[in-house]
């Protein structure tokens, strides 16, 4: 990948995780801050209950160690089993309610803690409830602590799984940038000889007919010749664009029928198999072997594997086309005794644009690379091996399927089941 798309990459990804993160972070925010404003509210009541009892009954209704009661005619009365805190009762607020008859809500901070103070009239007297909520504020810094401990690690946390999150969301743009770079360098270096090649054939016939020269009918068949290549590789790109298709979007294809595809693309390469002297036999069985896949990469795949053979065979030689089921899978083989290929470059031949020794003749097209690509896309293998001067071997392993074959695809061949469709004179 390039550094340009790479950083665009990390950018996306970066942004994705902060983005998660701070998003969760927020979500454990706003959990954090309701559940503290519940627990505030609901102490706030309780204590308000527990000084309106003291209040109006006298009495202590919650633990002696954080309530008083102060009774109060005129001179201070002390009601209790254990002494006041500092500073209380609030003497301007006995004396305060006794005039006025209204009750009195206070609030003190002292002592390292908060009292809240009700007093209110009770018959000729005035009572004076203190609550001490040393307590609630202590359960609210634990809460308060809690929630801050937890919020860093579910950010920490939100935050890593972000990242991985935008690793695994931005993987297909990273797919797509590759996929698109990839698209264009096959394209350019794919296009840029045969576009050459018709137009210096076009400036030489043009010259020619202004010169009054009668065209030479071999140059025309070339010109048509590279047109036609160049409509293969658009095909072959096409082709690639489609099996590269995410699995959401692309279509279910029926299942194809390799005894018949096989058949018919090896009886079209016999007049050329004929013409070059070479023999070439079709072992096949004899009744359907279906796999599930696009008919059209497929024959390509087929098609291409023989036209390499017949490229690589010279007159004499021969080539075995041999199709069978194994198990779960079926499985394509086509030998032939051509030039071959040293056994350690058989993985390199795959590769896109892989020019091995005596590849001056090879033909335009992704080749070897797109088979591999079509045969990868269908859940199968191939395989190569070869030896320099005897020959070359290529299997192509394929899942069978059980699904009925749609019917009205291209006949059969109706031969016995070993066939000999070209052999040289």
């Amino acid at each position: 990948m390039e550094a340009a798309e790479q950083a665009i990459v990390r950018r996306a990804r970066l942004r994705i995780g902060l983005l998660v993160g701070l998003t969760i972070g927020g979500l454990l925010l706003l959990a954090g801050g309701i559940s503290y404003a519940v627990l505030v509210h609901s102490q706030e009541a309780q204590i308000r209950r527990e000084l309106t009892w003291g209040t109006e009954h006298g009495t202590i209704a919650g633990p002696p160690a954080c309530s008083w009661i102060f009774q109060y005619d005129g001179a201070t009365v002390y009601t209790g089993l254990n002494p006041p805190p500092p500073g209380f009762p609030l003497d301007d607020a006995l004396d305060t309610v006794t005039a006025t008859r209204t009750t009195e809500l206070t609030t003190v901070t002292r002592n390292g803690t908060t009292y809240h103070v009700r007093t209110a009239a009770r018959g000729d007297g005035v009572v004076q409830a203190v609550f001490d909520a040393r307590f609630q504020l202590s359960d609210r810094r634990h809460l308060l602590l809690a929630f801050s401990l937890a919020a860093a690690v579910g950010l920490l946390a939100a935050m890593l799984t972000g990242v991985l999150v935008g690793r695994r969301a931005v993987a297909p743009l990273a797919e797509a940038l590759t996929r698109q770079r990839r698209f264009v360098a096959d394209a350019s270096h794919e296009l840029r000889t045969p576009i050459a090649q018709v137009h210096t054939r076009a400036q030489l016939i043009a010259r020619r007919a202004r010169n009054g020269t009668a065209t030479n009918v071999d140059d025309l068949e070339r010109l048509i010749g590279t047109t036609r290549r160049l409509g293969e590789i658009v095909d072959d790109l096409l082709l690639s664009a489609r099996l590269a298709a995410a699995p959401a979007d692309r279509k279910p294809d029926p299942p194809v029928d390799l005894t018949s595809l096989i058949g018919t693309t090896v009886a079209a390469e016999t007049e050329r198999a004929a013409e070059r002297q070479v023999t070439l036999t079709l072992d096949a069985p004899d009744g359907p072997l279906p796999v599930p896949g696009v008919e059209s990469a497929l024959r390509r795949v087929v098609g291409e594997l023989l036209a390499n053979a017949l490229a690589h065979t010279p007159a004499g030689g021969r080539i075995d086309v041999t199709l069978r089921a194994v198990d779960t899978v079926a499985e394509l083989v086509i030998a032939d005794t051509g030039k071959g290929f040293d056994q350690a470059d058989a993985r390199r031949i795959f590769d896109r644009f892989h020019r091995g020794p005596g590849s001056g003749d090879r033909r335009f097209g992704l080749g070897l690379a797109l088979l591999q690509e079509v045969v990868t896309s269908h859940h199968g293998t191939i395989d190569a091996e070869g030896r320099p001067g005897r020959g070359a071997r290529f299997t192509v392993r394929l899942p069978r399927t059980r699904r009925p074959i749609a019917t009205g695809g291209a006949a059969r061949l109706r031969n016995p089941r070993t066939r000999q469709l070209g052999a040289g004179s």
